[in-house]
């Protein structure tokens, strides 16, 4: 049998189910103050948000959108050669520095919480590096006593809206008739409730789908239900050894805290191969210097894509290679209309075919000709679910 993939790189965070359904989704930089998130938004953007080396720098949050690295976007581009070429793309928010008490407006907190409340996924920037020169907030570095600080601010915030939501949800305005409160609701409240009074993350709970569907639609904003991948940024020297006291501390809180994705990585190392991405030869030679350590941004963005529950399907033709986001489960009209509304509502059919069958059958030719004829180009229509990578063009008719 082949080896399994590997769960965190194919399975969408359980998050998922809480989130928004659309296509434009974003995640959120997260941590406490001088833990390297502007500079990590810096890269990941190729953006210059301010990252100075004090609490509070960003105070609006930086909003930018990076590429999503894939290689059968590369290559479908290198095949058609157009002069347009539109990667898929992961919308991330730089959020400035949490402290302790930032739920009770401490810092700048409340509006730092807000900013967090309206993101989808969390990347929680964890600060495991030495430095005299960059000051810590609490004047010393240890990881799990700031896993354990936000959390615990998160979950104020979130108990805080929560009770506001069942209050304003359960009050009976005058000349209104009771509402009928279900099973599953009353189950979900008790859950969320239960896990937020005892600082821990509502998502820590199970829930039934349909336990999910009540509560999502009363509290909607909660902030612990949203997946979060972990971030650590480690020294260099750390990194490169791939060694850190701290790791498994780490991922020992972070698997009995609700479980996610683990991503040791180095802002000082990142920063170095990204001021040569222009020398390949010199990139290269950093690289063979330290053990050949390569860059983990592509897998962060690839990860937080995923944990978003997004997809993409490819437009390709000699005008343009396009990736478009899509919601994980959307059906063709639907994928239609992330290219415009016009597509969804005059939908006729989608011409599908799978990127794999592309890539072997068309010869190294940009055509579907070969495809048609070998059965690998489809029809299909209003109930087809679109798959990561299809191919796609849409046929449509808004003269009706």
């Amino acid at each position: 049998m082949p080896p399994k993939k590997k769960v965190e790189e194919d399975t969408p965070h359980a998050g998922a189910k809480w989130g928004r359904v659309k296509s434009s989704l974003k995640m959120g930089v997260v941590g406490l103050p001088n833990v390297g998130k502007s500079s990590l938004f810096n890269l990941l953007t190729e953006q210059s948000a301010e990252a100075a080396n004090y609490p509070f720098c960003t105070i609006d949050p930086n909003e930018a959108q990076c590429a999503v690295p894939d290689q059968r976007f590369k290559w479908l581009c290198d095949l058609f050669s157009p002069p347009s070429k539109v990667p898929a793309v992961l919308k991330v928010t730089d959020i400035a520095g949490l402290i302790r008490g930032a739920s009770e407006g401490a810092g700048l907190g409340n509006a730092f919480l807000s900013h967090i409340q309206a993101v989808d996924g969390i990347y929680h920037v964890i600060r495991a590096f030495e430095s005299e020169e960059v000051i810590h907030v609490d004047d010393s570095v240890d990881p799990v006593r700031d896993l354990e600080t936000i959390q615990s601010e998160l979950c104020k915030k979130d108990l805080e809206y929560v009770q506001k939501q069942i209050e304003q949800h359960e009050t009976l305005k005058k000349g209104q008739k009771p509402k009928k409160l279900t099973e599953a609701y009353h189950a979900a409240k008790a859950k969320v409730l239960e896990h937020l009074e005892g600082s821990k993350p509502a998502l820590m709970a199970e829930y039934t789908d349909a336990e999910i569907a009540e509560f999502k639609n009363v509290a909607p904003a909660m902030i612990t239900t949203k997946p979060v991948v972990y971030l650590v940024n480690l020294s260099k020297k750390n990194f490169i050894k791939k060694k850190s006291k701290w790791l498994p501390k780490i991922a020992e809180w972070v698997k009995a805290h609700g479980g996610g994705t683990c991503i040791p990585f180095s802002v000082d190392y990142e920063e170095e191969l990204f001021k040569l991405r222009d020398d390949d030869a010199a990139r290269k030679q950093l690289i063979d210097d330290n053990d050949g350590a390569r860059s983990v941004l592509p897998r962060i963005i690839k990860i937080g894509y995923k944990e978003l529950n997004l997809i993409y399907f490819f437009t390709a033709g000699e005008k343009e290679v396009r990736a478009w986001n899509i919601y994980n489960g959307s059906t063709a009209p639907e994928a239609a209309g992330a290219i415009h509304t016009d597509f969804q509502r005059g939908f006729i059919k989608a011409e599908v075919a799978a990127f794999d069958d592309f890539k072997e059958h068309c010869n190294g030719k940009p055509s579907m000709a070969n495809l048609k004829a070998l059965g690998k180009y489809r029809q299909e229509g209003k109930a087809y679910v679109m798959k990561d990578a299809d191919i796609v063009e849409f046929k449509f008719n808004v003269s009706k």
